[in-house]
């Protein structure tokens, strides 16, 4: 392992282990609870030693009298250490397992918060599954490794210190006879750990890819199987998940090593202690019952040696899922509103596009300069083609993303000094892609409006022609949707979204291509519940179907980020310019 990388663990375990300061106080009870029960742990082995010594008395016939109290008093003390030991260390797991608990809660609170200050950008150039993967599996992994291990690596430093202590108390030279071994075993183990953390970082990030590919080939199954590429996708998913087999046996396999080879080294001590021990005896310098409870002690010195091996690829793991949360935890957040944000005297819903410029990314300019005003209450369609900046104007007017330069006004106020939470209250917005959750129709229209009434919640779906098919429905306003909405129709989905954005009743409204995946019979449904919805409201209107949009205030017809030509239907068509010839070319396939 590098210094770097040495470094970076440990960056990471401390900024892990920071978390626990909310309950240091919890945390330090436990420590001292640790402490105490794998004290009385440690002298249960004296006092077997000193029951043998008196029961060797009561069988030589030296110190009679004295020899069988002795001996019950030891085996007592003995019992008792051990109760004890039982008593602390379960208050001990008790106190560990809450701190954990409730730093586990603060990760995935801060996880859930940084989820809703992520930039759109965020979303758009990273995989859903792999993003997933950092807020679930490794979130997860951290979760259950600090549980298993916290309680494992305390009471291995204590029972190493103590019984070190102890081992010295009773002999020097067979301490030394017994661990001589010891320093060597950790050297080979050091070595063998870092090559499997290695390993351990790259299962992670196999795993988040693993589940970026299986969410992208579920969500999109049916294009796989009507292009016939499901032997492609199994041969690609197969090909990933063999990279994760083989940096996870790897991994699993160096860990695996370090048991054996801990147990190996320290059992070739054992074999020396006990037979020096026996020459010990012989010439008299220690007696049968220190040397069995050295025995004892050297046994007990080995297992949290191989303890700690054992959870070695436990805080590995560990550590490279922590690596992942705070790599995530650290992403570029949007840019933080104002100290001291605005917001229009009063809302009219007025917008003006200044000299705008903007990229997605910093050496491409996709908007050049965009300067128009639309008035308030007024409709404006934007078309143009694939590409064109329609979808992106959008997302500037929400604040998704930041323009370069220039501004956007909200009734004379820059949105960019307004707090987001209120800027986005002010828009009502209808897409292509309805996003509708696992819950009851009722819920998924109050989504816009969470106070609302359940008359409210009815009115708005009357507004929106979707009433008379929720109350043909199984349940009607208590019909659960499935997830995705996918037991009910497209159509039916979209006029449940257009309620939803009823019930809101913003002064703004956005509707992306809202009819472009209907029928005919339902598009004039939609179209209808729409222009209800429009009555007195400034809207924006992203349409491929020109027919849909004539009775426009405005049209904007972008092309490459830039609007070429603006105007009514009827202005743009004398004009006969690139909107005319669209027009012109769509009516001639609706009729050819």
């Amino acid at each position: 392992m590098s210094n770097n990388q040495k470094s970076s663990n440990k960056g990471v375990y401390k900024r892990l282990f920071s978390y626990f300061k909310p309950y240091k106080g919890r945390f330090v009870c436990a420590i001292i609870f640790v402490l105490f029960s794998t004290f009385a742990y440690s002298l249960a082995p004296l006092f077997m030693g000193c029951a043998t010594n008196a029961l060797a008395d009561i069988f030589t016939g030296s110190n009679t009298e004295n020899a069988a109290g002795n001996f019950i008093l030891f085996l007592l003390l003995m019992g008792g250490a051990y109760l004890l030991n039982a008593l602390l260390s379960y208050i001990a797991t008790c106190l560990i397992v809450g701190v954990t608990e409730n730093t586990i809660f603060d990760l995935r609170k801060n996880i859930d918060n940084k989820l809703s200050r992520l930039p759109l950008n965020y979303y758009d150039t990273n995989s859903y599954g792999d993003i997933l993967s950092r807020v679930t599996n490794d979130v997860d992994t951290v979760s259950s490794s600090l549980q298993q291990s916290i309680y494992q690596v305390l009471n291995a430093l204590f029972t190493i210190v103590i019984i070190f202590s102890l081992m010295l108390s009773i002999s020097g030279v067979l301490t030394f006879v017994g661990l001589a071994i010891v320093p060597v075993a950790l050297f080979i183990s050091a070595k063998i750990a870092g090559k499997s953390q290695k390993k351990f970082n790259e299962q992670q990030e196999k795993t988040g890819k693993l589940n970026g590919y299986v969410e992208e080939y579920y969500s999109g199954h049916n294009v796989v199987t009507v292009f016939g590429k499901e032997e492609d996708v199994i041969g690609e998913f197969e090909q990933t998940n063999d990279e994760l087999f083989e940096a996870s046996r790897q991994g699993q396999f160096l860990a695996g090593m370090l048991t054996p080879i801990m147990q190996n080294m320290t059992n070739l001590g054992y074999v020396l202690v006990c037979f020096v021990g026996a020459l010990m005896a012989i010439i008299g310098g220690l007696s049968i019952g220190m040397i069995q409870s050295f025995t004892q002690y050297l046994r007990q010195f080995s297992q949290p040696l191989t303890q700690v091996m054992q959870i070695t690829n436990i805080i590995q793991s560990t550590g490279s899922a922590a690596r992942r949360i705070f790599e995530f935890l650290d992403e570029d957040e949007e840019i933080k509103d104002v100290k001291s944000p605005k917001f229009p005297k009063e809302l009219k819903g007025e917008v003006e596009f200044d000299h705008i410029k903007f990229g997605y990314l910093p050496h491409q300019t996709l908007i050049h300069d965009l300067n128009i005003k639309i008035g308030a209450g007024q409709k404006t369609a934007i078309v143009g083609p694939t590409g064109a900046g329609k979808t992106t104007l959008v997302n500037l007017i929400m604040r998704f993303y930041d323009v370069k330069s220039g501004a956007i006004r909200i009734d004379g106020v820059d949105i960019r000094d307004m707090e987001r939470s209120r800027l986005r209250e002010i828009f009502g917005m209808v897409l292509q892609d309805t996003w509708l959750y696992n819950g009851t129709i009722r819920e998924n229209i109050r989504y816009g409006k969470l106070n609302a009434t359940d008359e409210e919640v009815e009115n708005a779906a009357k507004k929106a022609r979707a009433d008379a098919f929720i109350r043909a429905l199984p349940g009607g306003y208590d019909f659960v949707l499935q997830e995705g909405a996918s037991n009910i129709a497209q159509g039916q989905r979209q006029l449940i979204t257009i309620a939803r954005a009823m019930l809101n009743n913003p002064p703004i409204l956005i509707l992306d291509e809202a009819t472009s995946s209907v029928d005919t019979r339902t598009e004039v449904l939609i179209q209808s519940a729409m222009a209800e919805m429009m009555k007195g409201k400034t809207s924006f209107v992203i349409a491929h179907r020109l027919s849909t949009i004539k009775d426009s205030d405005n049209i904007l017809y972008m092309q490459d980020g830039d609007i070429l030509e603006v105007g009514n239907h009827e202005t743009l068509m004398e004009k006969n310019g690139l909107y005319a010839k669209l027009y012109n070319s769509q009516f001639a396939d609706n009729n050819g």
